[in-house]
């Protein structure tokens, strides 16, 4: 067709104007890329995080309905949790989507073969270096031990988030279940010179007559400070938290808790399932007016926040760029276009077709467009890189300074221990990702040039085609 060779031809004759077009076709193209680009990474980022991360349920008693139960029957409200069977606990494990299970129990205990840490603020009436508190509402018992029953110590916030390690020996895993055995703190081992291999004995808080002997596992050291109540009470010290399985921390708490845990936590292999595994949940013989499920998703929440707005950000670049270009383009090629009407009312004269005339102009904006699509191609990986990186850092500084002014940094968010599984304060936001144009990025890439350079072509055209030969010969001087 004749009109392809003259779209040619012209292009070389007006290199200035040509070359202008490219320039602003590829930056266009270049920013349009990057966006697509780093939304596919994005996606990705989120997906990978989601999947390692996954997300938590835990199964406890619902203190709240059993308060307003109470309330409700006439009783005084106390402060009671209902222990979970672990029969009933164990039906929930085999749910899909369940990648761990942790069962917890806590007790209070007195150290009675060792001596427990003293907290520096006790009051002289407790020379024997027992915390007092309030069990049940009803009656006053001592303890200067906190056990904490689990199935795996692998599975809590405290080895998760690294603020706890072991440093000698093993953790307690899945096996150790039915075994009298105690990871213990590195201070209160070295104050007693207790080692790995050895034994304490540890009596219950409530009833002194109820006595455990523990196999020493392993020695752990926290970098947690406690809170201020530590300093007044000797259970609340983390130096003197001991870890067992949570079938020696039941039988400190009487016959009555056996085969009993105070939570269960199910970690997801994705946290797009806990929704599914909270239904699923329901359906089996779990009492749900007794006991409740808190979902706890904060950690992926956390980590791919700023990156789903880079994300959210980056799909508005791709919109604006794409709209603004197009806008911007059709000007240059309406300009382009009212220069040479001359030259067009010349050819309709002498009969060429009008939509030959428009093929003409469109042919020669979408071999700019190509090229413009292949220096993109080359070099919107980097610039996504670059790009994408600095956005993602203005977000992560964003949502550091968001959390300190509401009050939770400094890693300092309030923690469950492992009774409300995962929790936040321990978790990295993503800060990097890595930005690769891919082929779906190209094809994208290239639809959104095309419709580009169509409308820059069509609009301006339609009002230029309108007009007549004779008129538009006339009109030039």
């Amino acid at each position: 067709m004749n009109f392809i060779k003259r779209a040619f031809w012209s292009m070389k004759a007006k290199k200035g104007k040509t070359f202008l077009q490219l320039v602003v076709f590829s930056v266009i193209c270049i920013f349009v890329l990057s966006g697509l680009a780093i939304q596919s990474a994005a996606k990705k980022s989120s997906e990978l995080a989601r999947q390692q991360l996954g997300g938590s349920v835990t199964l406890q008693a619902d203190r709240q309905k059993q308060m307003a139960q109470q309330q409700k029957d006439g009783e005084k409200r106390t402060f009671e949790s209902t222990p979970i069977s672990v029969s009933d606990a164990k039906k929930l494990t085999s749910l899909q989507h369940v990648k761990n299970y942790n069962f917890l129990t806590t007790a209070s205990a007195n150290a009675e073969s060792f001596d427990a840490i003293k907290s520096s603020g006790e009051s002289a009436d407790n020379s024997s270096g027992a915390g007092r508190f309030q069990g049940g509402g009803r009656q006053m018992i001592s303890a200067d031990i906190s056990i904490e029953g689990v199935l795996s110590t692998a599975l809590l916030d405290d080895f998760t988030d690294g603020s706890s390690k072991i440093t000698d020996g093993r953790a307690i895993t899945k096996t150790d279940a039915d075994a009298k055995v105690a990871v213990i703190n590195e201070t209160l081992a070295d104050q007693n010179k207790l080692k790995v291999g050895g034994s304490i004995t540890v009596s219950s808080a409530a009833d002194d007559s109820v006595k455990t002997k523990l196999k020493i596992v392993g020695i752990y050291k926290t970098t947690s400070s406690g809170d201020d109540q530590a300093q007044h009470f000797s259970f609340l010290n983390p130096d003197n938290k001991i870890y067992t399985p949570y079938t020696a921390a039941a039988a400190l708490k009487g016959f009555d808790n056996k085969n009993k845990i105070s939570s269960a936590v199910y970690y997801m292999d994705d946290a797009k399932y806990i929704d599914s595994f909270v239904a699923a949940a329901k359906k089996t013989s779990i009492d749900d007016k007794t006991y409740a499920l808190t979902t706890n998703d904060q950690v992926y929440q956390q980590m791919v926040g700023p990156i789903e707005n880079v994300a959210s950000f980056s799909k508005n670049v791709v919109y604006l760029v794409s709209i603004a270009g197009a806008v911007i383009l059709g000007l240059i090629v309406m300009m382009s276009i009212r220069e040479r009407k001359y030259e067009m009312g010349v050819l309709m004269a002498i009969g060429e077709k009008r939509w030959k005339l428009i093929g003409q102009f469109l042919t020669e904006i979408l071999v700019v467009a190509v090229i413009a699509i292949g220096i993109a191609s080359v070099t919107g990986s980097l610039v996504a890189n670059q790009l994408g990186n600095q956005l993602l850092s203005q977000q992560v500084s964003s949502a550091d300074d968001s959390q300190q002014t509401s009050g939770w940094g400094g890693g300092e968010m309030p923690r469950g221990g492992g009774m409300f599984g995962q929790h936040s304060s321990g978790a990295d936001v993503i800060s990097t990702m890595q930005v690769n144009v891919s082929l779906n990025d190209l094809l994208i890439l290239g639809g959104i040039g095309v419709a580009i350079a169509v409308i820059a072509t069509l609009l301006p055209s339609v009002s230029v085609m309108r007009l007549h030969p004779k008129t538009i010969l006339t009109k030039q001087e």
